[in-house]
């Protein structure tokens, strides 16, 4: 866990951050979402980490320090993290094919799908989507993985895999390891990093009360409770693209990490020459058919690169500034060349416009507290 420190010690101007954090207690006030969560961090240390609102507005749960909010789509780049640690183990490469790695995948055309189209959303797949019988059954999870069909020519589009791509990496993670891929997360990533407490993809029974709800939009400051991520099958699955839960606190503190070069305090968890690479722009100018817009897709995150705006990092974003978001509530990134990451979370799933010009606000504010 981060040591906890202050924005001016951090070089950070707090004037910035009260106005960050105003904008997220008017959105509550407003009611776009029950709560939120929010984490700040710099070279290694906790500058800011505040909790807003209702966690369980029907339980009358307020957010507080160890609420854990429900991760979507930011749980992807932990699942990627173990595909770089295989590569870095020497168990796999970037280049190789899917079906090399994980044999019955040829099926149906995908001979020749490369891990680095997996990872950049070119896989050809992007609305597969496995059943819950593969939530607990490993066997019948690498079977449906290899039954999927393509909708597309590998490599031919750039077009966003909401959970198909993540659970052919978690089918991958336990081919090469023999083990079930949230241990494998939980031992070589959360643990190392001092997070067993506040981050789960798979998250047990015991823990489960600390989740906070999840909401839809009903209506001018209304909300409806999500029944699809509640039951605790859901939440004690693990979704490798989409299902993990923690604190912002925690995704501040993994983002360190990889801003860092990999590593943070001691824990190396790949080398900077992964992260260099697994950052990069892989999808050029290309854009992303599901999102509308360009991506600057890496091997997990994407980066903000040199477009005049890009979603959720933050226009005033350094180039190089690279990180992921949860569909319509959260944004979770690092920047490398101020050692600054961001968390956010919220419990309600806004419309994308909504969303993204939240987050170019929330992001820029956070950019705009670098001073030092």
């Amino acid at each position: 866990m981060l040591p906890e420190s202050n924005p001016e010690a951090l070089g950070l101007d707090p004037a910035p951050l009260a106005r960050l954090c105003s904008v997220i207690e008017k959105h509550v006030a407003q009611g776009y979402h029950p709560g939120a969560q929010l984490a700040i961090a710099r070279h290694g240390e906790l500058a800011l980490y505040r909790s807003f609102g209702m966690a369980d507005v029907e339980a009358g749960r307020a957010a507080d320090d160890r609420s854990m909010f429900l991760m979507y789509s930011n749980t992807k780049v932990i699942t990627t993290c173990a595909i770089w640690q295989l590569v870095e183990d020497g168990l796999l490469r970037f280049t190789d094919t899917i079906a090399s790695v994980l044999p019955g995948f040829e099926a149906n055309g995908k001979g020749d799908i490369t891990i680095i189209q997996l990872l950049s959303h070119q896989a050809g797949f992007p609305n597969a989507m496995p059943t819950p019988k593969v939530w607990g059954d490993a066997a019948e999870l690498r079977r449906q993985v290899c039954a999927f069909t393509l909708e597309w020519t590998p490599g031919s589009r750039v077009h966003y895999h909401p959970t198909a791509a993540h659970w052919v990496c978690a089918a991958i993670i336990n081919e090469l390891t023999g083990r079930d891929f949230r241990d494998v997360l939980r031992e070589r990533i959360i643990l190392p990093l001092g997070l067993g407490e506040e981050l789960y993809i798979g998250t047990p029974e015991s823990e489960q009360a600390r989740c906070a709800a999840m909401y839809d939009p009903a209506g001018p400051g209304k909300v409806a409770v999500r029944s699809a991520e509640a039951s605790s099958a859901f939440k004690l699955a693990g979704v490798p693209g989409g299902g993990g839960y923690g604190t912002a606190r925690a995704m501040a503190t993994f983002y360190q990490a990889l801003g860092n070069g990999g590593e943070l305090n001691g824990v190396r968890l790949v080398s900077p020459r992964t992260m260099s690479y697994v950052t990069r722009n892989f999808t050029g100018e290309r854009l992303d058919t599901n999102m509308g817009f360009e991506m600057n897709r890496g091997l997990g995150p994407h980066s903000r690169g040199y477009q005049d705006t890009i979603r959720g990092l933050g226009s005033l974003a350094h180039p190089d500034t690279f990180g992921h978001g949860g569909v319509g509530s959260s944004y979770c990134w690092a920047d490398p060349d101020s050692g600054l990451s961001f968390a956010f979370f919220s419990n309600c799933r806004q419309d994308g416009d909504w969303h993204n010009a939240r987050m170019e606000t929330l992001s820029n504010l956070a950019h705009a507290c670098i001073v030092e």
